[in-house]
């Protein structure tokens, strides 16, 4: 699967759960404990501008947590298709946390799995359909699994959690990102 394929099947999955954010769920606490709803959803717009910013330059706009999200959600996951789409941006090299890299595996790395992991945030903290793909799990694990004591920092995720013998690959995959299932 392309780069473009597996970030549109989890763009779609994160649209899916901000689409059932029911009118009394935003100001719902998260799994992600500094978070609300609201604040995590402002979280992953926020996220896909910066890194539209990576290849297109300038500086990323702010997200109005409190203004029409899933609005904002579209434009910046369409954007992002729009620029991981064209061939000249998406082999451009860009800098970052994660070293120098061509756009389109900034998205295929850290976009997909930030918004992977998200979209079960989501629907954990809204009581939606937490099932989230499996080739996106196994290729998100593929970034993480190397990168992980970066990540387990103040921002990051906290640390992991033994998952059960018995554990599917989606379970093991959230306790690796400290998240409790």
């Amino acid at each position: 699967m392309t780069t473009i394929d597996r970030y549109r099947r989890i763009a779609d999955g994160f649209s899916a759960r901000l689409d059932g954010v029911g009118v009394d769920q935003w100001s719902r606490p998260t799994p992600c404990t500094d978070w609300t709803v609201r604040e995590l959803a402002a979280h992953v717009v926020a996220t896909h501008r910066r890194v539209l910013c990576a290849v297109d330059g300038g500086e990323p706009a702010e997200v109005d947590a409190n203004v029409d999200l899933e609005g904002q959600w579209r434009e910046a996951s369409q954007a992002i298709l729009d620029a991981v789409s064209d061939e000249a941006k998406a082999t451009k090299t860009v800098g970052g946390m994660f070293g120098e890299q061509p756009f389109e595996s900034l998205v295929g790395r850290l976009l997909c799995t930030d918004t992977l992991v998200h979209t079960w945030d989501l629907a954990r903290a809204t009581g939606q359909d937490e099932r989230l793909d499996p080739e996106a799990i196994s290729r998100s694990e593929e970034f993480l699994t190397p990168i992980d004591e970066a990540i387990r920092r103040p921002g990051g995720f906290a640390a992991k959690i033994d998952s059960p013998v018995d554990a599917d690959a989606q379970t093991r995959f959230l306790n690796f990102c400290g998240r409790a299932v």
